[in-house]
């Protein structure tokens, strides 16, 4: 088995910047990659970095082409890291898609962070992926949902099926 990891960015990417000064997180390279090499996975695997953008300033396009590289690729795993704010919206978009297995996951903090929960989302994706068959579905928080049953809770920001 093969699972491909798209980057389209998000807290799980961000890094302190290295060009600007200032406070503002810039997206680096994907942390998928740094996640699974210190996880010695008994899978093959991809990363491809697709988009580096903040999920709040994910358009419509950029959407259409996650979607359009899910569908075009051979791969029929796939996890997606993507920041949480505008995630079961990309999901939702991204629907079902014939012969694919697709799970989106991110971070509430950087995965730089020593305290980031990076780790454990795509470690839950990974488990989530192997076992669908076919769907696009969110992991986060130790849970694995459905897209078109989920929000995020504004007081505590985590994922909660309604």
């Amino acid at each position: 088995m093969k699972i491909l990891f798209l980057q389209a960015g998000g807290t799980i990417d961000k890094d302190y910047p290295k060009k600007n000064l200032g406070y503002a997180f810039e997206i680096d390279e994907p942390a998928a990659a740094r996640v699974l090499a210190n996880a010695e996975p008994g899978f093959e695997f991809e990363v491809v970095s697709l988009l580096k953008k903040d999920s709040l300033d994910m358009t419509e396009e950029d959407r259409q082409k996650l979607k359009a590289y899910c569908e075009q690729t051979e791969y029929t795993k796939i996890i997606i890291t993507h920041g949480s704010d505008t995630m079961p919206e990309a999901a939702r978009y991204i629907g079902e898609v014939p012969g694919k297995a697709i799970v989106l996951t991110g971070a509430y903090r950087p995965e730089r962070f020593s305290n980031s929960d990076a780790a454990f989302n795509i470690g839950v994706a990974v488990g989530a992926v192997n076992l669908i068959d076919q769907g696009t579905f969110v992991a986060m928080n130790g849970k694995v949902m459905h897209p078109e049953r989920i929000g995020k809770n504004p007081e505590t920001g985590a994922f909660e099926e309604s």
